[in-house]
């Protein structure tokens, strides 16, 4: 949501540096020292960097690369390669931080303030205790198997465990190439990861699932990039964002290995034993006694024993989490735009932050990809689908490693769907202040919205302006939402009064009902 976003930002993330200026001859960017808020961090009473818990799960129970150079190739028998940022960085500067996220850390507030900060969160000093590597991967790329991709400029450091025993993995976001970089440079610019860092923690704020940024360093240096792929290609400042999760383990991750040989298929079971373990326990720990036995919507009304299949209960938990996911996106307006399956997290959550976009103009064929405008396959109103296409790639993968059978598949998808409508009619009546799901209602809105290219956040805001009361005069209803029913004519005019009318009669009768 724009607006509201840049309100629920500000008063809890930090942003110690000015715009930057550029030294016209030296053509390097610098910054004022930071000014953090005092008060909050003298209250902070957390670890230092030296003294963060470190582990290694991943690196210490999976295959990884015998290799640990960056030289772009293909990876095999692996699920990741042990490789150091490579960045070059001159005089890196701290330009925002979330204390929220160092809380999830245990870090102390005041490690920001550190004058070494900048030089461990842009790879350029070692951090004590980190372990850093790129994930191997691969994905379909707007609906074809583009084969291994992989973290072509993301390191993981390792992840941190917390006085709470949760498990979170930090990663550097343009630290340098890795096998996976292909003919990339593996670096970021400020421009690309100031809208990582604020809109990932906007999102989280908004209750939306979502990876974390817990600091934005630039590195000093610049980096050429052709921002609207013109044929034109500038020099920008370079940037790491340090992002945070509690996995970084996406579709594509298991998609890579029933890709290959047989000899990799079974890294889909060693993989999926892994994510079930740490971050699914609950699975891990199920039971027969637990009962999850369900009828599919098959015409033989055949019966899943989730119980008797930990990697069935496993692919029908995150189905349904990618649905959820997907329902809180369209009920703020947020589109992707690069929903391919090496974007999918496995945990639910909003994922690499690239070509995204609110809707301004309610246009469901919206799309912020500008390779993404000749077929609109990511586009707004397509999300919820290519959610269902990516999961179906997902349990295609499992069943390749014998892992589910076609039903337990076939469910996972069924639940999907399910839980896509059952939270998008949550999440559209509580929007509205409806008492209950109004199906007419909700579609009738949205059509008169697309016909006037409606301001999809901003109509919501001045809808809260209209009064619960029928006495209205007709001549009146719109005053209300005079600011963003721009340029309508009489025949619109007329259309937004109907709909109205039925909406404040709706909210009326509840508010009559509960006094």
């Amino acid at each position: 949501m724009r607006y509201e976003m840049g309100v629920s930002i500000l008063t809890r993330f930090h942003f110690p540096l000015p715009l930057p200026r550029a030294t016209a001859r030296k053509r390097i960017f610098h910054f004022c020292p930071p000014i953090a808020c005092r008060s909050s961090m003298d209250q902070s009473s957390g670890l230092n960097l030296e003294d963060l818990k470190w582990d290694h799960s991943f690196v210490r129970e999976l295959p990884g690369d015998p290799r640990r150079d960056s030289f772009p190739r293909e990876v095999l028998h692996a699920c990741y390669t042990q490789v150091s940022p490579s960045v070059q960085v001159h005089n890196p500067q701290l330009v925002a931080f979330s204390q929220p996220v160092a809380d999830l850390l245990d870090l102390d507030h005041k490690e920001f303030l550190r004058p070494d900060f900048p030089l461990f969160f842009s790879g350029a000093t070692p951090l004590v205790g980190a372990l850093p590597y790129a994930q191997c991967y691969g994905g379909h790329q707007f609906g074809m198997w583009a084969g291994q991709l992989g973290d072509g400029r993301a390191m993981t450091l390792g992840e941190i465990l917390n006085s709470n025993s949760e498990r979170w993995e930090l990663q550097l976001k343009g630290a340098g190439k890795t096998p996976y970089s292909r003919f990339a440079d593996g670096l970021a610019v400020l421009r690309s990861s100031v809208r990582e860092f604020l809109c990932s923690e906007a999102m989280h704020h908004l209750g939306i699932p979502t990876t974390r940024a817990l600091s934005l360093v630039t590195t000093g240096n610049l980096v050429t990039r052709d921002m609207f792929y013109d044929g034109n290609p500038k020099e920008e400042p370079g940037a790491i964002v340090c992002r945070v999760a509690q996995s970084f383990l996406r579709f594509g991750s298991y998609q890579i290995h029933a890709s290959r040989s047989d000899e990799d298929l079974g890294l889909v079971r060693v993989l999926a034993d892994y994510a079930i373990r740490h971050h699914f326990p609950h699975i891990q720990n199920m039971s027969k006694s637990d009962s999850l036995s369900f009828c599919t919507g098959d015409e033989d009304h055949s019966v899943v024993d989730l119980t008797s299949n930990k990697y069935a209960a496993w692919v029908v938990e995150i189905a349904e989490r990618t649905a959820s996911l997907i329902a809180r996106w369209q009920g703020v307006g947020f589109t992707h735009g690069v929903l391919n399956t090496d974007n999918m997290s496995i945990l639910g959550l909003t994922i690499d932050y690239g070509p995204f976009g609110f809707l301004d103009a309610f246009d469901p064929k919206f799309t912020p990809n500008t390779t993404d405008l000749p077929g609109r396959r990511y586009c707004f109103a397509n999300q919820p689908d290519i959610g269902l296409w990516n999961i179906a790639q997902f349990t295609t993968t499992l069943q390749a490693a014998h892992l589910i059978n076609e039903k337990e598949a076939n469910y996972a998808m069924e639940r999907y769907g399910t839980r896509f409508m059952d939270d998008y009619q949550v999440t559209m009546t509580k929007k509205l202040g409806l008492p209950k799901y109004n199906k007419q209602m909700i579609n009738k809105l949205l059509s008169n919205m697309a016909v006037d290219k409606v301001d999809y956040t901003n109509f919501f805001r001045t809808l809260s302006n209209v009064k619960a009361d029928i006495n209205i005069p007709d001549d009146e209803l719109l005053v209300p939402l005079k600011s963003v029913l721009l340029d309508i004519g009489k025949e619109r005019k007329e259309a937004w009064t109907s709909w109205l009318k039925a909406y404040i009669h709706e909210i009326s009768e509840d508010k009559q009902a509960s006094t």
